[in-house]
């Protein structure tokens, strides 16, 4: 519990006035005066005394739910007690919702009662939005002195970005025992190496091309293989999205939504997926990353050469927007380790088409909803 003391225009004044009364009453002889002056400055005495009387109130805050996609409803649920024994609470109260602040009735709260203000949480933006805490007023009937205190802990509701819904999924890689690279859209069993044939194998499992070869039974050796893998890089550089409207940039924010409608896909059918940023390697759930998301200095080749190293998937989806499309050759590079490279850019419909090589898919949209459209619409997924 923080307070914060502060006079008024009237409660200095009155101090003014007091001093000046007191001075002039003994100095020059006028004790009319100078009890004028005993009076104001008991009237400020009484004030400060009554203003510092701090309440005992106890704060609970339940989001229901605490997060949810943008635009979608959320509702705070603040519950305030007295846990005074002698004396009945009369504040202006307000409860902390973002950059907004909530009135909060607490008008005669008894000792051992409490009071519930339900209330609307902004969900019309993408982030996390700060809640609390309880900033409490009182003042002494004068109005001279206020002192305002806050109370409770804060609590935050993830908005996450909107998912979209994306109904294809990319098909994963794999090279079968005769050179070919085949499209594996779920996972398979696949070949590994050969072995001499033992009494046990199965027949089926021979191979009898590398048999022939060889003069004697070669048994393939399978595994499974790994499921297709999709890597997200979201391009979270300020140079990236420079144009901006009462300071969001509307290109990152589709960038985020187009990121968390490919998250949702893969999870919905089972997939491995991983999400990068530019600036930073991402850690905890990734809608929750998603949300704090923010523009920030980021070096994109370093990063580049960090996936290239790694190999992490078999299809990376690179998200940017009208600064990063210069950056989409070097991203194109990537077709190496990455069997399947797609870039979503946003933000930059009114510029020339980009010329995509190497088998580089661009999707071209201004939202994220357009996105999912045109990403349904790829051939070779």
């Amino acid at each position: 519990m923080r307070g914060l003391r502060g006079i008024t225009a009237r409660g200095v004044g009155l101090l003014a006035g007091a001093v000046v009364l007191l001075v002039a009453g003994f100095r020059f002889g006028y004790p009319d005066l100078a009890l004028l002056g005993a009076i104001a400055a008991v009237a400020l005495v009484c004030g400060v005394a009554f203003a510092l009387w701090r309440p005992r109130l106890g704060v609970e805050r339940v989001a229901d739910p605490d997060r949810v996609a943008r635009g979608e409803p959320a509702r705070m649920t603040l519950t305030v007690r007295n846990t005074s024994r002698l004396r009945a609470a009369n504040l202006i109260a307000g409860d902390r919702c973002g950059g907004a602040s909530v009135p909060v009735p607490l008008l005669r709260l008894r000792p051992g009662r409490d009071t519930t203000v339900e209330y609307p949480v902004p969900t019309s933006r993408r982030g996390v939005v700060a809640i609390g805490p309880l900033r409490v007023t009182r003042g002494d009937p004068l109005g001279l002195i206020t002192l305002a205190r806050t109370y409770g802990e804060t609590a935050s509701v993830w908005v996450h970005p909107r998912i979209h819904l994306l109904r294809a999924v990319p098909a994963g890689i794999s090279r079968s025992l005769d050179g070919r690279i085949d499209k594996v859209p779920h996972g398979t069993i696949t070949f590994d190496s050969l072995r001499e044939y033992v009494v046990g194998d199965e027949l089926r499992r021979v191979h009898w091309r590398s048999s022939a070869k060889v003069g004697e039974l070669m048994v393939r050796e399978q595994l499974d293989t790994s499921e297709p893998t999709i890597v997200v890089l979201l391009d979270d550089r300020a140079i990236a999205h420079p144009v901006r409207r009462d300071g969001v940039a509307e290109s990152f924010e589709a960038a985020c939504e187009a990121a968390a409608s490919i998250v949702a896909a893969a999870v919905r059918e089972d997939l491995p997926v991983g999400l990068h940023l530019v600036s930073t390697v991402a850690t905890g759930p990734y809608l929750d990353v998603l949300t704090e998301a923010t523009l920030r200095d980021g070096d994109l080749a370093a990063t580049l050469r960090r996936l290239r190293a790694q190999r992490l998937g078999d299809t990376l989806v690179f998200l940017t927007g009208p600064g990063g499309r210069n950056d989409l050759g070097a991203v194109s590079a990537l077709r190496g380790p990455y069997p399947a490279v797609l870039a979503g850019l946003f933000g930059d419909r009114d510029a020339a088409p980009f010329s995509a090589g190497d088998g580089l898919i661009v999707i071209e949209a201004e939202n994220g909803q357009e996105f999912a459209a045109a990403w349904d619409g790829v051939r070779g997924w």
